[in-house]
């Protein structure tokens, strides 16, 4: 009997121990729920955004590291008091001689918080061969919910100004003073012709930004795009507005007006490559409104993070006006913006 009775009250401490570790766990990932800005820990293109959710039992996440599009995590976990996020792809290896072989390497990041709405952690790059592993350190903030939708009044905006002054690049800059410049002015249009010669060196041409800094506004400017060229215009220097040759392509974030794998147009309203467009587009608060020649296809919604190629991953400060300028061929004239100035 008193072997019985311990070995009842061994298994009762044993289930309470596992009932207390995964309500433990649970309120862990809890703790991880919502978005957050990444910093990460490179000298150049250090912005990221993380969003992670529970639904239906499952924890899930949204990954933005550095540059292209926000990507599912192909596993999300919560291992004590650490969040775990796994990337893993089949990769065909074929080697000379002997069967090709199906890998699937992973990559792997480590997240802890750091504070009520702080998280640091690491990310872990495998190298192609197997052998080593590059580490890139980060930390995060959280992200606060968009809020009610905001409603604009006319008497909210200020004086129009001039961006492009048709004649010169004044007020403009690279973002990386190490970059080739393909920029010029003339006959009142700005271009960008990131020219590569076959065979040589491949160019790396920079970015264009306005030296002054904006928080609220609308913006007005002409842009066209040559066949297969692409280019982007980046608001406060975090969010994109893909410019790019889409005419005729099924509705996509990344095809022209929308907002760079984040918000898809809500109808095409692209003209063929090789013509001017008009883009319209306010940015207020966290919320976006974009007119393609005269057409609503983005009415303002709600921004959720950065997009990437991001200067920062703040998205509560003013920032510039940013022109893609590393892609292809681009016109841009008549840039005007006009701030919000709330009264």
């Amino acid at each position: 009997m008193k072997t019985r009775h311990f070995l009842t009250m061994l298994m009762i401490a044993f289930f309470s121990g596992l009932s207390l570790q995964s309500h433990a766990q649970e309120e862990s990932a809890e703790s991880f729920l919502g978005m957050w800005a990444l910093t990460l820990d490179y000298e150049n293109n250090n912005a990221g955004w993380l969003e992670v959710w529970q639904e239906k039992g499952y924890l899930d996440a949204d990954l933005l590291w550095r540059w292209g599009s926000v990507l599912p995590v192909g596993h999300t976990l919560v291992a004590g008091d650490m969040l775990l996020l796994i990337q893993g792809r089949d990769v065909v290896k074929k080697i000379e001689g002997l069967p090709d072989r199906t890998l699937h390497p992973i990559q792997w990041l480590e997240v802890a918080k750091a504070g009520e709405d702080r998280i640091e952690g690491v990310a872990n790059f495998p190298n192609r061969d197997g052998i080593g592993v590059e580490v890139v350190s980060f930390t995060g903030k959280r992200i606060p919910p968009e809020g009610e939708v905001p409603k604009l009044r006319k008497s909210m905006f200020g004086d129009p100004v001039e961006l492009f002054n048709g004649t010169d690049m004044e007020g403009w800059e690279l973002t990386d003073k190490g970059a080739v410049s393909g920029w010029k002015a003339a006959d009142g249009v700005m271009v960008n012709d990131p020219v590569q010669k076959r065979g040589e060196v491949h160019i790396q041409y920079g970015n264009l930004r306005t030296i002054g800094t904006f928080e609220d506004f609308n913006l007005k400017l002409e842009v066209n795009v040559p066949q297969g060229s692409n280019s982007g215009v980046y608001l406060r220097g975090i969010y994109e507005v893909q410019v790019m040759d889409s005419y005729g392509k099924e509705l996509d974030s990344h095809n022209m007006g929308g907002l760079y794998s984040r918000i898809i147009p809500s109808e095409a309203a692209e003209k063929p490559a090789g013509e001017w467009q008009k883009m319209d587009i306010t940015l207020y608060k966290r919320y976006l409104t974009v007119k393609l020649n005269g057409k609503t296809i983005i009415d303002n919604q709600p921004v959720k993070g950065v997009t990437g190629g991001a200067l920062t991953a703040d998205q509560f400060s003013p920032g510039p006006i940013l022109l893609q300028g590393d892609h292809g061929k681009v016109s841009y004239r008549n840039i005007v913006l006009t701030p919000i100035v709330e009264k």
